[in-house]
Formats: structure tokens, sequence, C-alpha cells
């Protein structure tokens, strides 16, 4: 038993405070036994010179003791921080750089200030732990604001102290504890419990191998509990957190990004081409529908930099030698007229009897420096003779799945994502791509 009652791997009491300064983009005062920190981020639209062009974000830190943090009073840092402030604040700003993907983040800055009102042991890493809530709920900030598509935040990091006194090793220490151990140690962790950074010194005498696995079995076990709290306070905004690598779909329609956003919502956070800035028109002039993917993945990965998901999918009917084809969506001369492409459709079928019909669909991911995945999909039916049901877009109303004796129109998206020709193709790249990360693993 401790001098404050705790077991050995026991963490002190931890109380969160979200949203605690009303003028920062995310703030939290965290507790930690007797120790209070504030931690603020701050955004910038802007990233330093040697960061331009790159299209890369930065988070960084800045850390500081207010003068009556440790009772007797400490002389504020100026112009040239003290040698410990600036080691803490580096340290800081490389743990939270390990949560964020900087591509997604974008060409701006996130400052985390971590002002410590009282000093009783673990200020660096209480530091860390309530920076990375104020981090969220910055990134949650420009979410709403719509500044960002979706959260770059790809990690959770927490950190506490360990440490050997007396002989014992011990989670969590306070001053008292840490200015007499024998042992002291840091430890920076992800929600995988993978180390971040660990700092350990002998301070007192050496420690050995079987001490050392005591005392990261107790961080693995306080830092999951720290974990536990940053979530509680963050409430429903700790979606944000440990966020799907960004998909960009090459693609201005609403529809399919929503269908692909649902396919891939396991895997990937699906965004809009527009999200990420590339609003140019791609001349879609292959003669397959694998080349026209291939030629949008290909162009919108190379101009933002991001793995990209497009597709090019149609209707084939087997009376008019599989027209519309690639000219599915401008069948009837321009490009996304539902309405007139249905009517020059029913007008050529008029009167014929073999409705066969396939919606067909190729699928292509490309990312930066590999070779291309390609999936294709073809979900077969019929074609009526008049449009029914009011869902779906393109030739749904016409296109009869037979199994489920209604038009994709009629059909409900669970319904759909389960068998369209989208979906069809979907898993199959999913397939491709559980099979390249296990050839990896």
């Amino acid at each position: 038993m401790r001098q404050d009652g705790r077991q050995p791997d026991e963490k002190r009491s931890v109380n969160i405070i979200p949203d605690f300064v009303s003028t920062a983009a995310g703030s939290c005062l965290i507790e930690t036994g007797g120790t209070r920190v504030i931690c603020t981020a701050s955004v910038e639209e802007s990233v330093p010179a040697w960061r331009r062009e790159s299209g890369l974000g930065w988070v960084t830190a800045e850390y500081a003791m207010l003068p009556a943090s440790t009772g007797t009073r400490k002389r504020r840092d100026g112009a040239q921080k003290d040698g410990r402030s600036v080691e803490i604040q580096r340290l800081i700003g490389r743990a939270l750089r390990q949560a964020v993907d900087m591509k997604a983040l974008g060409p701006r800055v996130i400052t985390l200030d971590c002002d410590v009102l009282e000093a009783d042991g673990g200020t660096r890493t209480a530091s860390i732990t309530g920076a990375m809530v104020a981090l969220t709920l910055a990134v949650d900030r420009l979410i709403r604001s719509g500044t960002l598509p979706a959260s770059p935040i790809r990690h959770q990091v927490a950190a506490i102290s360990c440490g050997i006194v007396g002989d014992v090793p011990c989670l969590d220490l306070c001053y008292k504890e840490d200015s007499r151990a024998e042992v002291d140690m840091n430890f920076v962790m992800n929600e995988k419990g993978e180390f971040i950074e660990l700092q350990g010194t002998g301070e007192g005498r050496a420690f050995t191998p079987a001490e050392l696995q005591t005392l990261i079995g107790y961080a693995q076990k306080g830092i999951r509990e720290l974990m536990e709290a940053q979530r509680a306070a963050l409430g429903e905004k700790t979606a944000h957190l440990c966020a799907r690598p960004w998909l960009v779909a090459a693609s201005g329609n609403d529809h399919k990004i929503r269908e692909l956003r649902e396919m891939f919502q396991d895997y990937f956070t699906v965004v809009g081409m527009q999200d990420v800035g590339f609003t140019e028109d791609i001349e879609e002039n292959a003669d397959t529908f694998v080349g026209n993917a291939l030629l949008k993945a290909t162009a919108v990965c190379q101009a933002t930099g991001f793995p990209t998901i497009a597709d090019d999918s149609g209707l084939t009917v087997d009376y008019l030698g599989d027209e519309p084809g690639v000219y599915s969506a401008r069948y009837c001369g321009h490009h996304g007229d539902d309405e007139a492409n249905n009517d020059l459709l029913l007008k050529k079928m008029q009167g014929v009897e073999n409705r066969d019909a396939a919606f067909h669909c190729a699928l292509v991911i490309q990312e930066p420096g590999k070779d291309p995945l390609i999936a294709e999909g073809i979900c077969p039916g019929k074609l009526l003779t008049k449009r029914q049901g009011t869902g779906g877009f393109g030739y749904d109303p016409l296109f009869l799945y037979e199994p489920l004796n209604k038009t994709f129109a009629e059909v409900t998206a669970e319904e759909k994502n389960e068998v369209s020709h989208r979906a069809r193709a979907c898993r199959k790249m999913l397939e491709m791509l559980r099979e390249r990360e296990e050839k990896i693993g």
C-alpha cells in the first residue's frame, strides 16, 4: 500500500473536463491526482515555410508551468524556454503527431498548448493525455464547419508514468514518489498498445528485465483506463478517434459516393473528390468500363496524393448489342439526364420481346506508387416497359431484379447493397484488399 492508499498497479483518479476554454478550437482541463493541466488546441490555416507545397498539415505543442504550479514561484519562461520545458513540449508534439494523418489534416497547423496549473508529478504524461482530447475537439469543430470532410485522427494516444520506489514497481507516480524513485519511466502508447515513446532512467539503480516487464504491464493497464476517461469526456465525439483511412471517390455523384461509403465503411472513410479540392472534369474516352475507371482513379490520385476509388458502371442490353454501355450516363446525348436516357431506352426497346439486360461495374483503387486493384461485378435482370418505383437513380426504375421481383427503384438501400453490380464489385475488391494485407502481414 502506497502513501495515498493506492495499490502498486493503481493509477491516480483522473477527471477530464472538455471545452474548458470557450475561445479555443478545442480544450480540456485534466486532473490526475494533484496535477492539473489546461490543454488547448488552436488552428491556423497555414503551415511553416518548410511545409509549404507539400499538402501536409502539422501538429505541434507548447508546454509551460505557471509560476505558482509548484508551490514555490517558478519564473515564467521568457523568449528562451528552459531546457525541461523544451524537451517536454517536443515530446507532446511527437506523441500527438502519431495520432494524425497529416495528408488528411491538410495544409494547416494545430498547436496544442499545455499549461500546468498545479504540479504533483506526471505533468508531461497528463499533458499528452489531455492534449489528445483537445485535439479531437478541434477536429470536431473543423468537421462541423465544413473545413474537413472527415476525421484525420488515426490513433488514440495517452501517456502515464511508472517507476520503482523502495524497490516496488509502481504506476502513476505522484511528486513525493517521483522525487525518491530509483527508476523513473514515462510511457506513451496508442489504442493498440503499441509504444510511441518510452523514456526510462535508472536514477538510483539499474533495473532488471523482469522489473521492466512489470512496469510495461502496469503502463498498459493505466493507459487503457486513461483512454476510457478520454472517451467518456468526448462522448459522441469519440467517433473522431481512430478513424478509417481516407479513400477518395473519383465521382461527383452523391448517390455513388453514398453507396461506396456504406460498402467500405468497415475499411475506409470514403470522401468525395470535391472534399479534397479536385474539381476538374475527367474525359472518360475509354471504350470499356475498366478503362474509364482507371482514367478517373489515376487522375484524382495523382492530383490529390490520396488513395482513390473510381468506378465506371452502366447498363448493357442484349438486344441493343450491349448499348448503352459506357455511354449509359449520356445515352441521350448529354450527361446525367436520367429521364431522357430512360425515355430513349424505352423508345428503342418498344415492342421488343427479348428484355435481357445487366448492370456492369468496374471498380479501381489506385494508391500512390502502387499497381491498381481492379474488380468487376455484373448483375443480370430484365427491362420493364415502363418505370416502376421512385427510389434509386439512372436506369433503376426500368431494371427488374428477378430474384426479388422488384426494380432497383423499389428495393431498399440494404437490399440493393447486397445484390447490385457495384456491391458485387465491392465484395471482390474487399477480398483483394484482405488478401493483400495477409500477404504483407
